[in-house]
């Protein structure tokens, strides 16, 4: 991946990478069959970096 200077999309890089590595280790292709999806940090840190680079800080909502 190409480096940024933006710093959500970095951050959204870098929990992209650590769950890519946590559904290799455990030999999924996706969190959905994980039991252990519900309670699971890794992946809430990884979905509120994609609603941070997708309102880039902003507060309040944001529409697709």
């Amino acid at each position: 991946m190409a480096a940024t200077a933006d710093p959500y999309e970095r951050a959204l890089e870098e929990k992209t990478a650590e769950l890519k590595a946590c559904q290799k280790a455990h030999g999924l292709n996706s969190c959905l069959p994980c039991p252990e999806l519900e309670a699971c940090a890794l992946h809430e840190a990884y979905i509120e970096a994609v609603h941070a680079s997708m309102h880039k800080g902003a507060t309040g909502g944001f529409e697709f």
